[in-house]
């Protein structure tokens, strides 16, 4: 009866699940729908402005894609991306450039407000745009990637800054570490990417090769002396005006921008956005993947719990559809879920802490070197990871201690427990008789006489036989 119960209740709490992911579906689509600006009757004079305010992640990159199609479909004139952003991940920046530089719609990136920044992956998103504007007090620059910060090799033939440039010998063709090869790769590859980027808008690529090899930053007033940017405005307003009939080259097509009395919409990331911003940070990730491999456990040393085994899987799948777009260290993920099977095996079968203290050690190194980047906003929590660790640690701790003392409490069955018992002669003998040991009727042996009802004690036992004598009297 009560499985019955329990599988209606499912059926029910699933039609329940599924009703309610159907109206978020439709709320999110009719809200799309409803965003059609009423005040703008000419759709070639509306300008959507989308903001970046953090690192650029799978999240930014799935708003500012999805953006830039809704822009296409409502005929807008303008994009503006206002940016502020210390740098992020090179697989989102690349997707976001590939999406602007195939854009049917024009993008002005615009480094706001005063005090803002275009570090890293910003400084590229800000040369491949149609215009590149910045507000005054802003800089852009420090493009080099970060795996590579603080060993970046000089360019091929370059002499360092106060040298002179010295004819090279033989000695000094020495073969170079294979850590500097794949740096140099590295910078290789983003100098060329930047500088692209920079020649196809008419920018200072030359500038744009220093942002990576030395890291250079600017100033946004240096940046439109030297022609890295078209533009210093005050705010969105001055922007308009400012680009208001300038040419630019979309899809290889030039156009003239009109912005004169052009309405701007902001459009604000939606809860789809907003879910995969939360799903991938990488700490909230961490807690997902920890939390999805405990519940699982949890239902296995409870089958039928449901619960435990629903969230575990749900928070399962959700870490990894979310390590799947950040850069994952697969040695590091290794190493957690080797802690962790290591721990539930010294749960299993007690080692007196030695399974269990090298599931801790795996663990937290895995923890560490989990995510392979050292862009910031993307690194688990050292907090957390000591906090995960030093749990581990006091309930492995708590395991060793109930081992130690079950094994030196006194045995309470089995043969080693009648050894001593206290019981009492069912009938007088000299030599075999039967006795009463343990609420259980025995076969015994005692070298002593015993007299009837008398007490007796457990000295031995030899297969169903026990070996008796008269208790001591105390």
């Amino acid at each position: 009866m009560s499985t019955d119960v329990t599988a209606v209740v499912l059926k029910k709490a699933a039609m329940v699940l599924a009703f309610f992911l159907l109206l978020v579906f439709w709320a999110g689509d009719a809200r799309g729908q409803d965003e059609q600006p009423e005040t703008a009757t000419d759709p070639e004079q509306l300008a959507l402005v989308l903001d970046i305010q953090a690192a650029i992640g799978p999240s930014t990159r799935d708003f500012i894609t999805r953006s830039l199609e809704e822009a296409a479909e409502r005929d807008a004139a303008l994009v503006i991306i206002r940016m502020d952003t210390p740098g992020g991940l090179d697989a989102s920046t690349r997707d976001i450039i590939k999406a602007i530089l195939s854009s049917t719609v024009p993008v002005a990136t615009f480094v706001a407000p005063e005090g803002a920044r275009a570090a890293s992956a910003g400084a590229y998103i800000l040369l491949a745009s149609h215009i590149a504007a910045m507000s005054p007090a802003t800089n852009v620059g420090a493009a080099t990637p970060v795996s590579v910060i603080g060993k970046t090799p000089k360019p091929d033939g370059m002499p360092e800054m106060g040298e002179e440039e010295k004819p090279e010998s033989a000695e000094d063709k020495e073969p170079k570490e294979p850590g500097d090869a794949m740096a140099q790769k590295v910078v290789n590859d983003s100098v060329a990417y930047i500088r692209g980027l920079a020649e196809r808008r008419g920018r200072n690529a030359d500038w744009a090769e220093r942002a990576v090899r030395e890291a250079d930053s600017i100033t946004s007033e240096k940046a439109l002396e030297i022609g890295v940017i078209d533009l210093i405005a005050e705010n969105i307003g001055d922007l308009l005006a400012q680009i208001d009939g300038r040419t630019v080259e979309v899809n290889h097509r030039e156009q003239v921008l009109n912005t004169s009395g052009m309405i701007t919409e902001r459009l604000e990331p939606d809860w789809r956005n907003e879910l995969l911003g939360v799903i991938t940070s990488p700490t909230i990730a961490y807690l997902l993947l920890l939390i999805g491999v405990y519940g699982l456990i949890l239902e296995g040393y409870n089958p039928g719990a449901v619960v435990p085994g629903v969230v575990g899987a749900i928070c399962l799948l959700m870490a990894l559809y979310a390590f799947q777009m950040l850069p994952v260290n697969y040695a590091g993920l290794g190493l957690i879920l080797l802690g962790i099977i290591l721990m539930i095996a010294e749960v299993m079968a007690p080692s007196f802490g030695a399974l269990g203290i090298g599931g801790v050690i795996a663990m937290v190194i895995g923890s560490i070197i989990l995510i392979d980047t050292d862009v910031p906003g993307f690194a688990i929590s050292r907090v957390l990871i000591g906090t995960i660790a030093t749990a581990g640690s006091l309930g492995l701790m708590g395991i060793v201690w109930f081992a130690v003392r079950a094994r030196n409490r006194p045995v309470v069955s089995g043969r080693e427990q009648l050894i001593g018992a206290l019981g009492t002669a069912l009938e007088g003998f000299e030599r075999e008789g039967e006795v009463f040991v343990h609420s259980e009727r025995w076969h015994a042996v005692s070298e002593a006489a015993v007299a009837a009802n008398q007490a007796i004690e457990v000295t031995g036992i030899d297969g169903l036989t026990l070996k008796v004598r008269p208790a001591q009297k105390s």
